[in-house]
């Protein structure tokens, strides 16, 4: 196996960041620095990392309720909770991109670099559903705009769909990653969210997880992921 892909099922960091790790002169293998991401490694030889000694650990596959208020990263000193806080300390798995701290809802966390890489990738254009409280409802010509797509600082939006539950309350539908995108968009409008949420990933969707829960993705949750 190659040493950035063992350094990423290692659980040390994606496969892309253990690349760069590893260029960064912090990996040794049987007591040689090694520079070389294709390296190729086997279980039999000793991987650290500054130090660490480095295994392979079981893959595991969280799906969690992030509430609002936690952060979704590993390590932030100024973050008032992590979101790896709420799921088990072993083995070290990361959140799978991130949701701001003031959005709540579905966020997967693994020790699986292979598939962070996948997902995070921009070519892997997943569908994210997304469950939205405005202060003040939008017209119908406003929802009619958003639906046709308007023209943000950084470039055109038009969700994948956009419709409204009641009045102030909407789902929208996207397939983008942008930073606070959605906020920016109902900005536009001179409004803000109040409450956002996400409720779907592809097709794993939020249901019977209360706020600060998770669960196991199951099988053929993780199959459907992969094979998007």
């Amino acid at each position: 196996m190659r040493l950035a892909k063992y350094l990423s099922q290692a659980g040390v960091a994606s496969r892309r960041a253990a690349e760069d790790i590893i260029t960064s002169g912090h990996v040794i293998v049987n007591g040689e620095t090694v520079l070389d991401p294709a390296r190729d490694v086997t279980d039999a030889d000793e991987v650290t990392v500054d130090d660490r000694k480095i295994s392979i650990e079981e893959k595991v596959y969280y799906l969690l309720n992030k509430p609002v208020g936690v952060t979704s990263t590993t390590a932030d000193l100024h973050a008032d909770k992590l979101i790896t806080e709420l799921v088990p300390s072993k083995p070290t798995v990361w959140p799978v991109g991130r949701l701001d701290r003031e959005t709540s809802g579905l966020i997967i966390l693994t020790n699986d670099g292979d598939l962070t890489q996948k997902m995070t990738h921009p070519s892997f254009e997943k569908v994210k559903e997304y469950e939205m409280i405005v202060d003040r409802p939008l017209s119908v010509t406003e929802q009619e705009k958003l639906n046709k797509g308007i023209e943000l600082d950084d470039g055109h939006f038009k969700p994948d769909s956009f419709r409204e539950m009641s009045p102030g309350k909407y789902r929208i539908i996207i397939h983008e990653g942008r930073n606070r995108l959605l906020r920016r968009a109902v900005s536009y409008f001179g409004k803000e969210i109040m409450t956002l949420t996400r409720v779907r990933i592809a097709d794993i969707a939020l249901t019977g997880l209360k706020p600060g829960k998770y669960r196991p993705l199951t099988e053929n949750e993780l199959e459907r992921l992969l094979s998007a």
